[in-house]
């Protein structure tokens, strides 16, 4: 039997283990977080994704009960968060410093809460086995946390906040201390423990390729409001608004004004340069002021004009951003606008196609470009 996908948000049947309903948080005459409801469900990794100061971190301290809500209420597990305090209720949370206790080792470390609890002797020991097995650190459980790596403090943080066994885990921007390529371990580690543990993770992060490796659904945030709330595929695919397009993955945007055509719109752009062409179900007036949010993956850029494609324009290239599996060409269009296209080097440098200068070809298929009227 083929694996049922996990997408509860898209079941009638099942209920969300948060709900925000309404929730606003005011510090005085400032808004943090503006009128927002929203549902995360059990099981999930949900990301909440935005630039400093949209109101990420407000989200996730009302979530762990740091801060209350100024108007609305915050459900878990259908229960009003608002009058449990923090230590009560069945939330942890896992800051970004770890907040380790340097004189404990990893055992104690991750058996502090259990012991605090005052949990059975037998009990904490077998848990924190169990956590130590989780995150790889067996080896290292009569270590101080200054005996050991970045990488295995931060499982450590994780494999304390995971021992109680919380209904729900706050990542606050979890990997931020970490260098590149151990970001990228730790992230599938992350989904793995997730997913192992069937806890509810909720990560806080301003990295957008983070929260789209490891999410199940991104809240891309603006201004104290979930401005999109989806799937990474769909919010990469369909954005829907220029600034999601934007915000996730490298676009290029051309504004222009849109006229009915066959299954979907006309756009002229620039005077002197051909109109685009858009497949889209959008509802426009003709006229109407659109953006055309194109990825450069899917951008063809050749030296000859293409043969049968609506959407072509000529160009010269400017620059050129070489990231050893990919290149990107930045393409310069008569009017100014920059419009960028990506190959994959599957060839070595010297024997690469195209350069400074050179006067090019970029097209898309109709389908290719996401049309948005904001």
């Amino acid at each position: 039997m083929p694996e049922k996908i996990f997408e509860p948000w898209n079941d009638p049947d099942a209920k969300p283990l948060i709900q925000f309903k309404g929730v606003t948080k005011r510090f005085g005459d400032f808004t943090a977080i503006d009128n927002q409801t929203f549902d995360i469900y059990e099981r999930e990794f949900f990301a909440l994704l935005g630039p400093s100061g949209c109101g990420k971190t407000t989200m996730m301290r009302m979530l762990a009960g740091f801060e209350k809500p100024t108007e609305g209420t915050i459900l878990l597990a259908g229960q009003d968060m608002a009058p449990i305090p923090p230590n009560k209720r069945a939330v942890n949370m896992m800051f970004q410093s770890y907040a380790l206790f340097p004189h404990l080792s990893v055992w104690e470390n991750i058996a502090f809460g259990l012991k605090r609890d005052g949990r059975p002797k037998d009990e904490i020991a077998a848990r924190v086995s169990e956590m130590l097995k989780l995150t790889r650190l067996e080896k290292f459980a009569k270590r101080k946390p200054h005996q050991i790596s970045g990488g295995q403090r931060q499982r450590v943080a994780l494999a304390r906040s995971l021992a109680k066994a919380p209904k729900l885990l706050l990542l606050d921007e979890p990997l931020g201390a970490l260098d590149a390529k151990l970001r990228q371990a730790t992230q599938f580690e992350l989904m793995d423990i997730q997913e192992k543990t069937g806890t509810t993770f909720v990560i806080v992060t301003h990295d957008q390729e983070e929260a789209m490796t490891v999410a199940s659904r991104v809240a891309v945030m603006d201004d104290g409001k979930i401005v999109q709330a989806d799937t990474p595929a769909r919010i990469y695919e369909s954005p829907n608004s220029v600034y999601v397009a934007d915000f996730i993955g490298d676009v290029t945007i051309i504004e222009g004004t849109a006229r009915r055509s066959g299954d979907g719109y006309e756009i002229s752009h620039t005077e002197g340069l051909p109109a685009l062409y858009a497949v889209s179900d959008a509802q426009l007036s003709d006229g109407q002021r659109v953006f055309l949010a194109i990825r450069p993956e899917k951008v063809e850029i050749t030296a000859d004009k293409p043969e049968n494609k609506r959407n072509a324009l000529r160009g010269k290239i400017i620059d050129i951003a070489y990231l050893g599996n990919i290149s990107t060409y930045h393409v310069a269009l008569p009017s100014g606008q920059i419009v960028k296209a990506q190959t994959a080097n599957t060839r070595r440098l010297s024997r690469r196609s195209f350069t400074w200068e050179d006067e090019v070809w970029l097209s898309w298929t109709d389908t290719a470009a996401v049309l948005l009227e904001h």
